[in-house]
């Protein structure tokens, strides 16, 4: 359990980049219209911001003040090899959904993180992630029609003959 008296590795750096990105959203919030008048575009966006500054400051005071833990453990406290493993395969979907597209380049992904964190065999983790692309699938592409890299998979072709298909084939 967490000893909310000792200070955890990263806290302070965490803190740090809280009270930067709110500075920063704070400046961006005044660019959208400057502080003219309450009812302006920027005034919600820009009180939003000034209480993410003010939250995160006082963060950051109150985690200067904690003790430092005696031992720090890299790889146990701070990145685990799971956490590690995740990110190497978050960046590997990241370099792979352009070339192959949404629909083989996710189906990797999840069989594989699945596999590898639910330690079932490889056709349960195939078809849960199958199962579960399917359901993505059809509500973000199908129902909201967000445009997915299509990659190697003619998904217009197959989306067309599954219109063909489901219209009695007529084609005129």
């Amino acid at each position: 359990m967490h000893d909310p008296s000792k200070k955890m590795p990263g806290e302070t750096a965490f803190a740090v980049v809280l009270v930067g990105l709110s500075g920063f959203l704070l400046w961006q919030a005044i660019l959208i219209s400057g502080f003219e008048a309450l009812s302006s575009p920027g005034a919600f966006p820009m009180a939003a911001a000034f209480a993410m500054l003010v939250t995160s400051v006082a963060i950051l005071i109150k985690t200067l003040r904690l003790r430092e833990r005696m031992a720090l453990r890299f790889f146990t406290d701070v990145a685990p090899p799971v956490i590690l493993a995740m990110f190497a395969m978050m960046l590997g979907y990241a370099l792979l959904l352009k070339p192959l597209g949404f629909l083989p380049t996710s189906l990797l992904f999840l069989t594989v993180s699945i596999f590898a964190l639910r330690r079932r065999g490889l056709l349960w983790s195939f078809g849960v992630s199958l199962a579960s692309l399917a359901l993505v699938y059809v509500i973000f592409r199908l129902v909201f029609t967000v445009l997915m890299p299509s990659g190697v998979v003619p998904e217009g072709e197959i989306l067309a003959w599954l219109g063909n298909l489901f219209s009695g084939g007529d084609t005129q």
